[in-house]
């Protein structure tokens, strides 16, 4: 048997292994594993060799290292898992230490986005589309729209994000030469760069966003997140007399998180989230703290792609009367994942549990039938909110709320749905190439605004550079996203990435259009409060 057939082999059987080792031991049933499921386990295994084995002497093309990790990586065991629901996944070595890296929320190197471009000279580099702020690419005065050139003395050229960013990856206090193109430099600029841990906040933005309105935005839950969250309330202080939390776009992460997070803002011994699967015991997890000080009203603004955790957090407090929830639908994931470590530094995502709001909503949209990807992007919306919807439930103060496929926001407020304009623009990467173009000879200040004189700069640009077709109809009917994304890209390069991210955010229609509910929210925090008054009344 040739030395490939043997891996790839030898990589399935430790997989199937562990996998029933797992579910064994899950069951709390080790010894009870009758011989006809050894059977079946080892009947299955031998197929798929059979099936391997002819396609390895077979097939048209040779199977060489790379095609076998295919094989196997990112076909038959994502298929195999695919198969039970969307979520159970498999994560080669790359993928599996990127989650990693992702939950701890820091790793080290230099600090910077990165992403492959063509040139105007026809030739591929990978771009800085922004630096972390505080970081060492950030400090030394790399900026958006550099281009690599050399990393210590070896050429860039034609090199892919990945390669480019494990050669700036590397331990803390290593030095590391890049030498950058930038638009209106008269020749290369070369940075002598000391890699550090490199901090990956997921609360990137936390800021009044109007006079005792604080507001605060969570990217992902990760290992820091509930102290990020703490951080950003202590420092809004008594000030503050009412929050936004924003988790558009929010795609979950650590479930702990998501209670640690929640736990903030209800009271002691409230429900947080319920879970319930085959082989483990039910968890019931509460909060243990509560909410410290005084109270004041929350929005949660969510979208389709707020998810996972993120659900946990928007369910907990919309169910508890706490926070009024607007936007869109959210997701609609109610699966739990349990990460089991299997050999060679790959892991195995494993659904373990179904989770409950505290209501008791199972919130997971249907997935038989559906593609994974219309499962992902080509979504329904959830299970109508009235009574054909079999998750109809009430939260604490008797609102009736919808499961059966996401959260159902109190409030809708609809995204921005854009159009032939905007999609040429971004296709052609307009505002990322304006940037390099307006600053490569000027600087801005904080108190910048997009003008007159700026927009006309941008339509020259536009037609002479980008080469985009469009007629003064189109351009004012999307004015005002076009000074938004002009104003916050040129704040992104040169104040860096909160400060534009913030930019964006004032300028945001969805943001002001939550902002107008705050009465309501103010509302349902004092409905909330006599709920709670007439239940430890009667319990007394």
């Amino acid at each position: 048997m040739p030395t490939r057939t043997r891996r790839a082999l030898v990589s399935l059987s430790l997989f199937f292994g562990t996998c029933a080792l797992a579910g064994s031991m899950l069951n709390g049933r080790v010894n009870a594993q009758s011989a006809t499921d050894e059977s079946t386990v080892r009947d299955s295994l031998h197929q798929f060799t059979d099936v391997y084995s002819v396609v390895e002497g077979n097939y048209a093309d040779k199977l060489d290292t790379d095609k076998v990790d295919k094989v196997i990586y990112d076909g038959a065991i994502p298929s195999m898992l695919h198969v039970l629901d969307p979520h159970s996944n498999f994560y080669d070595p790359k993928a599996y230490a990127q989650m990693r890296e992702d939950q701890h929320g820091r790793y080290y190197g230099v600090g910077m986005h990165i992403q492959p471009q063509m040139g105007k000279d026809g030739v591929q580099r990978v771009v800085v589309i922004d630096t972390f702020d505080g970081s060492p690419a950030y400090k030394s005065g790399i900026k958006p729209g550099d281009a690599i050139l050399f990393i210590e003395g070896k050429s860039a050229d034609g090199m892919d994000s990945l390669a480019v960013s494990n050669l700036l990856k590397g331990p803390k206090g290593t030095h590391i030469s890049v030498q950058m193109q930038r638009e209106g430099a008269d020749k290369p600029l070369t940075f002598d760069l000391t890699r550090d841990e490199i901090p990956r906040p997921s609360v990137d933005l936390a800021y009044f966003i109007k006079p005792g309105i604080g507001y605060i935005h969570v990217t992902q839950f990760m290992e820091t997140t509930s102290h990020e969250v703490g951080d950003a309330l202590t420092k809004f202080g008594p000030e503050m007399t009412g929050l936004i939390i924003d988790l558009r776009g929010n795609p979950g992460g650590l479930l702990n998180e998501a209670v640690a997070m929640s736990d903030k803002f209800l009271s002691r011994g409230d429900i947080v989230v319920s879970q319930k699967g085959r082989s483990f015991q039910d968890v019931v997890y509460k909060a243990n703290h509560g909410e410290q000080g005084k109270k004041y009203p929350i929005i949660v603004l969510v979208n389709r792609n707020t998810a996972s955790a993120a659900e946990i957090v928007s369910g907990a407090l919309q169910d508890h009367d706490r926070a009024l929830i607007v936007g869109e639908t959210t997701f609609g994931k109610g699966l739990v994942q349990t990460v089991f470590q299997i050999a060679e530094n790959t892991g195995l995502a494993l659904t373990t549990y179904h989770y409950y709001t505290p209501s008791g909503r199972l919130i997971q949209r249907d997935y038989n039938g559906v593609s994974l990807y219309d499962y992902y992007y080509v979504r329904n919306d959830a299970k109508p909110a009235d009574k054909s919807n079999l998750e109809v439930k009430q939260t604490d103060s008797g609102r009736t709320v919808y499961g059966g496929g996401g959260i159902t926001p109190d409030e809708k407020i609809e995204s921005p749905r854009s159009n032939a304009f905007e999609n040429a623009l971004l296709v052609h990467g307009a505002f990322f190439d304006f940037m390099k173009h307006y600053l490569a000879h000027r600087n801005i200040s904080k108190d910048f605004q997009v003008d007159d004189a700026v927009l006309t700069d941008f339509k020259t640009f536009l037609k002479t550079e980008k080469k985009v077709d469009y007629t003064d109809a189109d351009f004012n009917a999307n004015l005002a996203w076009v000074k938004m994304n002009i104003r916050s890209q040129l704040f992104i390069s040169q104040f860096g990435a909160n400060e534009g991210f913030r930019a964006a955010k004032d300028d945001d229609p969805q943001i002001a259009k939550a902002l107008t509910f705050m009465p309501e929210a103010l509302a349902l925090e004092e409905r909330s409060d006599k709920s709670k008054e007439k239940t430890t009344a009667s319990i007394q």
